[in-house]
Formats: C-alpha cells, sequence, structure tokens
C-alpha cells in the first residue's frame, strides 16, 4: 500500500492512525488503517513511548521484550535523572530569610507560640486558627530582612483581621495587634483600612473565601496585598531596612470568633504572584513528581478517543496504535506509578504539596473542567492509583484540595455554566461513589469540617459583582432599555444556570452521604451519617442568629446550601427510589412526589419537640425555655408517638383544595401560565423562553432588576404582614376533625432519617441561616427604591436650570445616587438568583402550608403546642411575607392566615412584634 509510507497530519513516523472523516462517509463499513513506518521498520510502540515520556523521535531503540512496569521504571531512570534532588539540595539556601530552629524541622514555618497574645487555636493542621479571645495576635516563626517574599490567607470567616507583617518590636496586647504600632503594617477588608499606626483607606471588602496575598519587596522597601490574584497597589512605603540579625515576621491579629488559615508555602499557592517567593521551600521531590505527572497526562491523550487537545497526537479525532491500548496502557501507567509513589516516599512532607498542586491539577485535566467530563478516562487512572498502598494518604490530600477549592471558587461569567465550585463537586461527587474512597473520606478526623467545605458558595463583593454583572439596567434607569435590559437579562440567565448546577451537585453529594452505610459495629441505617452531620451543624450553629455569633460557627453558604439541599429533596423529591424506601414509609405512588406535596393523611414525631436535644437548649418554645416546660408541664406518655391528621384544605363550600384533588393548592396549581404574556417591560418578555429551572415552574431569573425596581420585595421582611392586601375569595381552613395519636412504628429504628426531621431542620436553617440573607436584601431594595426617588427629584431640579454652583452640587449628587442604584441593583440581582428562583418560591410556600396544618392540629392539643419551638411560628411568618412580595406573588387566602393566627395566639402570648 503506498500511502502506508506517508506522514498523516504531521505524526512522526510508527503512529496508524484511524481515519473516520469524509473517507469513512464514503464506506462506512470500512475503516482505513494508515500507518507510517520508517525505512528501517522500526515499531510503533517505540514512537509511542517517545511521546509519553517527552523523549526526542527515535531516542529509544527497537525493545527486544514486551512493555512492562520494569521497562517503564528503567526508562524513567535514565532519562529523568536530571531531575533527582540531591542530599546537599534539601537544605534552604536562600539568602535573606531566617528560619527559627524547631528541633529536627528546621525549615518548618508556622507560628512562634511565644509570640501569641490572646487565645488562638488550631482547628485543623497546618494552620486553620480562630481567636477564641476578644482579641488575639501571632507572628510566624520566619522573619525576612532582603528580597520579595509572600504568604496568603484564606478567609474563612470575614470579620474583624489585621494581617501583614510586623518586627519584635511590635508589642502585642489585648487591643493593638498588626498595624497598630511602629514597624507593623496591616490590611483590613472588614474596615477596607490599612494599618500603621493609624489607620487610611486601602483596598477593597472582602469576603468569606477570599484568598489575600501578604507580599513584601525588601528590595523597594514596599508591602503590596493581593485579594484572589488581583493586586490592591502598593499599601506602604519606606520600610525601614532590616539586617540578619532582625527582620519582617508574617503577623496576624484576630476578633474573637475569625477564622483563617495561613499558607506559608507547605501547600502551593492558590495565587502566586511572579516575583514572590514562599517562605517555605518547595519540597525537592515536586520537580520530578510533575515530570511524571506530565507523563501521564501525554498517556490520558493517547487513551481518550474522542478528546480534542492542542497536543500532537490530540489534534487526530481518533487515534489507534499497532499495540492494543490495553497492552500500554497499564504498564505504563502502573511503571509511572512506581516511579511516583517511590519519589514521594523518598522525601517526607513532599505527599501533601504534590497532592495540591501538580497532581489535584493532572485529575481536573483528565476529567475536564467543562462537561462533558472524561469519567472513564480518570477511572482508569484512579484504578491503577488504588492498587499503591500510599495511595490512600494521597487522596486524603487530594479530597482535602477539593473542599478547599470550593470554599475559594468564584462564578466567573465567561465560565458559566460550569464555573465556580461546580467542577471540583462534579469530580469529588463521582470519586465518592467508590466506597473505599468515601469510607476514606468518613473516618477522616474533619469529615464534617470537610463536608461544609463543599457545601461553601463564595458570596461576591461590590466589585465582583461589577465583574459578573457589567451591564446593569433599571425600568426608569433612562439607558437603552433593548441593549442594557437584554444584556442583564442574558448575564442573569447565564448565572442562574451555573447556580442551578452547583446546586444539583451539592444534592448529588448529599445522597451519597445519605446512602452510605458506615463500616461499623453494630451496623448503622442508610441515613445516619446524613443525620449526624445536621445534628452537628445545628449544634455548632445555635449562635449563628446573634448579632455577634460565638466563635466556631459555620459560613452562610453552608447553613444556606444545606437549606436549599433539603427543601429541594422535601419539594421535589430525593429521585431515588431507593432512598424513599428506607427514608419514609410511605405508598410506592408516592415515591416520585416530593413529601411537601404528597397530599392525604399527614404525620409528624411529637419526639421532635419533646427531646432535649442539645442543639435545642437555648431555643424558646411557646411555652417558654425547655428546662421551664419539662418541670412544669412535663410529657411522658408520647415521647414515641406520632401524630396523623387528614390534609387540610382551603374550602369556599364549594370547592375542596387539597394536594389530592384535581384542583391543586397554589404551590402545585398551573398559576404560574401567566408567565407567558407580554410583559410591559421588555426584560420580563424576553426571559419568556429562559431555560433555568430545577422544577416544574420556570425560573426568572433574568427578571431581577425590574422585579427589585418595582418593589417585589420592597417592603422590610421585619415588618410582619397580617393579612394579605390583595382580594381574595373567603377560603377557610377545614382539618379533619379527629387527631389521632398512634405508636410509632416498633421497627422504625430512632436511628432511621425521616422527612419530618428534615423539616424540623429546614425550619431551623431558615431561621439562622437563610433569614438574615432575606433581610439583606430587603434592605438594597429598600435603599435602591430610595435612591431612585432621590434620582428622579434630582434630575427635575437640574432641569429648572439653577445656578451653576448648584448645578455643580446636584450633578454630583446625582452620579451619587445612581451609583448606589447600580450597586443595589447587582445586589439585588444576586440575591434573587441565589435565594429566589422560581421552584424556592413554590416549595417555600407549600413549607408554609404544612406548617400551619401542624401549627393548626397541634393548637388543640395544649399539652404539646406550648413545647413547639418559636422558630416554627417566626419562619412561617418571615417567608409568608417573603411570599407575599414575590412576583408574581404567592398570596395564601388572607383569611387562611388571619384564623390560623389567632388560633395561634388564643393558645399563647407571643412577643411583640411577631
Amino acid at each position: 500500500m503506498a500511502e502506508e509510507g506517508k506522514r498523516v497530519g504531521g505524526i512522526s513516523s510508527g503512529l496508524a492512525v484511524l481515519l473516520n472523516g469524509e473517507d469513512r462517509k464514503e464506506n462506512s463499513s470500512k475503516t482505513r488503517l494508515v500507518s507510517s513506518f520508517d525505512d528501517f521498520g522500526n515499531q510503533p510502540v517505540e514512537r509511542a513511548l517517545e511521546y509519553i515520556f517527552g523523549l526526542p523521535n527515535r531516542s529509544l531503540g527497537q525493545l527486544t521484550g514486551p512493555v512492562d512496569a520494569q521497562l517503564v521504571r528503567s526508562i524513567l531512570k535514565n532519562e529523568f535523572s536530571k531531575f533527582c534532588v540531591k542530599s546537599g539540595d534539601l537544605v534552604d539556601k536562600r539568602d535573606g530569610i531566617h528560619i527559627s530552629k524547631d528541633g529536627c524541622e528546621s525549615q518548618l514555618v508556622g507560628l512562634e507560640e511565644l509570640s501569641i497574645c490572646g487565645d488562638i487555636r488550631i482547628i485543623k493542621p497546618p494552620l486553620l486558627v480562630e481567636s477564641l479571645a476578644m482579641f488575639s495576635s501571632a507572628r510566624s516563626n520566619a522573619y525576612v530582612w532582603k528580597g520579595k517574599w509572600m504568604y496568603e490567607v484564606l478567609l474563612e470567616t470575614s470579620g474583624v483581621q489585621q494581617l501583614g507583617w510586623a518586627t519584635r518590636s511590635c508589642p502585642f496586647t489585648d487591643h493593638k495587634g498588626v498595624g497598630d504600632a511602629d514597624d507593623s503594617y496591616a490590611f483590613d477588608g472588614k474596615r477596607v483600612s490599612k494599618w500603621n499606626k493609624d489607620a487610611e483607606p486601602y483596598g477593597q471588602p472582602w469576603v468569606v473565601g477570599d484568598v489575600i496575598g501578604c507580599c513584601i519587596d525588601l528590595d523597594h522597601d514596599e508591602i503590596l496585598f493581593y485579594r484572589n490574584g488581583i493586586s490592591l497597589g502598593v499599601a506602604f512605603c519606606g520600610l525601614r531596612k532590616m539586617g540578619p540579625e532582625s527582620g519582617y515576621y508574617p503577623a496576624i491579629s484576630l476578633s474573637q470568633g475569625e477564622r483563617c488559615e495561613l499558607n506559608f508555602g507547605a501547600r502551593p499557592f492558590k495565587y502566586p504572584i511572579q516575583g514572590f517567593l514562599p517562605l517555605k521551600v518547595p519540597p525537592p521531590a515536586n520537580l520530578l513528581a510533575m515530570q511524571l505527572l506530565q507523563c501521564l497526562s501525554r498517556l490520558s491523550d493517547t487513551i481518550g478517543v474522542e478528546r480534542v487537545e492542542s497536543s500532537l497526537v490530540g489534534k487526530l479525532r481518533r487515534l489507534k496504535r499497532f499495540v492494543s491500548l490495553d497492552e500500554v496502557f497499564y504498564p505504563v501507567c502502573h511503571g509511572i506509578c512506581e516511579e511516583f509513589f517511590s519519589v514521594l516516599e523518598g522525601y517526607s512532607g513532599s505527599i501533601e504539596y504534590v497532592a495540591w498542586g501538580p497532581l489535584l491539577s493532572f485529575l481536573m485535566e483528565v476529567f475536564r473542567v467543562q462537561a462533558p467530563h472524561d469519567y472513564s478516562v480518570l477511572d482508569r487512572f484512579i484504578d491503577v492509583f488504588l492498587e499503591f498502598q500510599e495511595s490512600c494518604l494521597m487522596f486524603e490530600h487530594i479530597i482535602n484540595a477539593l473542599s478547599s477549592c470550593c470554599k475559594t471558587a468564584s462564578l466567573v461569567l465567561t465560565e458559566c455554566p460550569y464555573s465556580g465550585s461546580y467542577s471540583y463537586l462534579a469530580i469529588v461527587c463521582h470519586i465518592l461513589r467508590r466506597k473505599e474512597l468515601m469510607v476514606l473520606w468518613w473516618k477522616l478526623a474533619d469529615f464534617e469540617l470537610l463536608f461544609e467545605g463543599f457545601l461553601s458558595q463564595k458570596s461576591p463583593n461590590k466589585q465582583d459583582l461589577q465583574c459578573m454583572m457589567p451591564s446593569v439596567w433599571w425600568p426608569s434607569s433612562g439607558e437603552d432599555m433593548y441593549n442594557d435590559g437584554r444584556s442583564m437579562m442574558l448575564t442573569t440567565t447565564a448565572l442562574s444556570e451555573a447556580i442551578n448546577k452547583i446546586e444539583e451537585k451539592h444534592r448529588d453529594l448529599c445522597l451519597l452521604v445519605m446512602q452510605f452505610v458506615p463500616p461499623t459495629a453494630p451496623a448503622q441505617l442508610p441515613g445516619s451519617v446524613f443525620r449526624t452531620f445536621l445534628q452537628n451543624i445545628l449544634l455548632k450553629n445555635r449562635g449563628a442568629d446573634r448579632s455577634v455569633p460565638p466563635p466556631g460557627v459555620s459560613s452562610n453558604s453552608v447553613l444556606v446550601s444545606l437549606y436549599t439541599v433539603i427543601l429541594h429533596f422535601l419539594s421535589e423529591g430525593f429521585a431515588m427510589r431507593d432512598i424513599c424506601g428506607w427514608l419514609k414509609r410511605c405508598e410506592p405512588r408516592g415515591h416520585d412526589v416530593g413529601f411537601l406535596h404528597r397530599g392525604g393523611e399527614q404525620s409528624f414525631p411529637v419526639d421532635l419537640f419533646l427531646k432535649n436535644d442539645p442543639h435545642r437548649t437555648d431555643i424558646s418554645r411557646l411555652g417558654g425555655s425547655f428546662s421551664h416546660l419539662s418541670k412544669s408541664h412535663p410529657v411522658y406518655d408520647q415521647e414515641s408517638e406520632v401524630i396523623r391528621w387528614e390534609e387540610g384544605c382551603m374550602d369556599d363550600e364549594e370547592t375542596r383544595v387539597t394536594h389530592k384533588t384535581t384542583q391543586k393548592p397554589c404551590c402545585c396549581s398551573s398559576y404560574d401560565i401567566e408567565l407567558s404574556k407580554i410583559s410591559k417591560h421588555q426584560i420580563r418578555y424576553s426571559a419568556k423562553g429562559s431555560r433555568v429551572h430545577c422544577g416544574p415552574i420556570p425560573d426568572r431569573s433574568a427578571h431581577v432588576t425590574a422585579e427589585c425596581s418595582e418593589g417585589s420585595l420592597n417592603d422590610e421582611i421585619t415588618d410582619k404582614p397580617s393579612t394579605s392586601e390583595q382580594s381574595a375569595p373567603d377560603f377557610g381552613y377545614c382539618p379533619k376533625r379527629d387527631i389521632r395519636i398512634v405508636q410509632r412504628e416498633s421497627d422504625m429504628s430512632s436511628a432511621t432519617l425521616r422527612e419530618e426531621e428534615l423539616l424540623d431542620t429546614l425550619l431551623l436553617l431558615y431561621h439562622i441561616g437563610v433569614a438574615p440573607n432575606f433581610k439583606q436584601a430587603s434592605y438594597y431594595m429598600s435603599h435602591q427604591a430610595q435612591s431612585i426617588s432621590l434620582l428622579e427629584e434630582t434630575d427635575k431640579q437640574i432641569k429648572e436650570r439653577v445656578c451653576s454652583e448648584k448645578l455643580k452640587r446636584l450633578k454630583e449628587a446625582r452620579n451619587d445616587y445612581r451609583e448606589d442604584i447600580i450597586d443595589c441593583v447587582r445586589h439585588c440581582a444576586w440575591y434573587r438568583l441565589s435565594l429566589f428562583s422560581r421552584w424556592k418560591q413554590r416549595a417555600m410556600y407549600a413549607t408554609c402550608i404544612w406548617i400551619v396544618h401542624l401549627l393548626l392540629v397541634l393548637s388543640r392539643v395544649d399539652s404539646l403546642f406550648i413545647y413547639i419551638p418559636e422558630f416554627y411560628l417566626e419562619t412561617l411568618v418571615d417567608c409568608f411575607h417573603v411570599l407575599r412580595k414575590s412576583d408574581p406573588p404567592f398570596v395564601p387566602p388572607a383569611i387562611f392566615i388571619k384564623q390560623g393566627l389567632s388560633s395561634f395566639q388564643e393558645k399563647c402570648v407571643l412577643p411583640c412584634g411577631r
């Protein structure tokens, strides 16, 4: 065959190409195998190995035996010997830095214990720290006096922290820390200031998940700070020159409850700054490990059949060699991994750095950040990794790294919809389907902290929102309605899709944990691990709703994510029959219906109110504190019982409306058909075809700006409504007259996760985590309405042709009002996207109706009603108020609410304002 001697696509000799382009169209039953032998007839396997190991063409002679791990390691040792590190190179020979000796670990950079003032606790090694005192300060055990150096701080909280550099002469007290004295310099993103004895405006406000780069340039005597790799500018200049005997130490000061994670170089920097060095030198094995991982990356090119990469081989659609891929892949991969783990074992402390850096990058590259993901190729590599005992520690670090990445990942408009933490969640959900890796994660001491990391979502600040939503429009803005309105509509639609995908992965991860049965004795039931996690979350966040939360509370985004996951499960269902089978005893036809919309007979385990759970000890009940009620109104005989009743309805004496009737309640009705009508605003009409939804009711995230300006949630959420302002039929509540209190099923273990328990958790999560966000959204909406009014009044005065001096002031004021409106529109859009999509409105309404039914039934049982937590009623009224201001409004019948609240007030005296 003459054409077999040609070079195909520039590929070096020895490769065989399976063509499937136009030639395949001509004869689909045949494929042409085109090989390119050179004049000497070398076999193609040598050329394949040269490509995988990055060797020059024809550098390998003809192989005399099979490709096995021994051959691979011999090639690696011969060709990669230049990357091996000699023992003399293990000593840090960098000039300009001094690290205090600490036993044998002379190169370990951490906090100097003697420098700590206050109470700083290390929550998790290496350096996740928290202040337990009102104000705590500390410095590291390393100082620098020349050169350019940096360290990174991952913010676990976003309160008052002072991060920077200080000399040993800087005094730390209960009230003074970094930046409060000479020779100490700090950045505080809470107060957006830089500190050197006095405060000056500097930088940007920080948020949870930000990575602050603290850089010192002693060649130019400057200190700079970076937020997520973006320079905030030179903060300080003219630093005093120091010598080898003393220098500038990394130093931090934290208010009570503030947490941050310090990275002096023990892990790769998240945002390395060119020219600045870490205080801790990277491990010597890192360079060789990177070379080996690059070999694995090129190996993945050869087996990624449908992948189109920029590499030489990847430019072809299909690539096949004379040697079977399976014959080449396993021995080559296994040999590389043998050398890889041998290298890591030879240099202690290397595995963490390599796992967080090049190894994580390799796995993400193989998996692919954007969908469709390459699950099969990733699985082949993981299969080989797991054959090595050392891989357990490696995967521990990988899980830690992925959790950390979820905390720091920001939504980027150009990367939507696969943006933010999506890619990290997608890969962790995939690898945790392996039982051995799920068990590995569960056995980690910080299992729950890592779980919280996966559920974290980074909130944007003003500058982030400006990048995410460059174009802003509101109906009275006077700007180009079509272009600006359509641009913002497209932006909010893209961001909504990204948020939906992240929420989907949160649900997938929680379902994996729900299904997981830990290898313990005695055996636990499915759902027990997730149940324990929820209980511990509630326990540690008992004071999260206070104005000054106590130390240790979770990030607000974790509480909101958990709330969203549970809300979706209860409203839209679990979409997994095996979950429903053990989660709740219900008829098969009810498995596909969410708990909140199931209808028919309702039940609730009374023991949720009667148990003295640790996370409920300081929660007020409708009848007072639990300790008081347990003494004055003890209830013993109903602790293992369930109260049952028939679903209530709204009844106008002609039409009975329940989930079982043809006509459905508002949450399940087809009222949203009006959404397809043409709105008076172009931005509303353009969003009609939005694909962003998580349930049967389409999402309307694109209408955010119009809704904000029209006052969708314009009233203060704290102003609780008692009746609806809209007219409604004369509905009344008609529960079934008989209430049955029956024994709970004897075979239902107390460790079984129940949907009613999830509902109880949902309400508490709303109370401590979600409600503050709605209050903040209400602030921005109210402030926006006020600014619009002031802007219109200013425009009116400008048109009156006032004097030049007054005109100048009016124009300046107009610019300020306009900037306020733009900022408010962006914040309102963000809250609408992240908290209030249509399926969430639907689910919130169903939750309210379910709780009203429960409270009305329990109001007839005095001994039980007084044990109901106050947050049930507070959450109910708060949700109703939020829903009333939604668009279109979920407005429950006025008399329905009025009768319900009247019944509650007859049973207890509610505190003022509720």
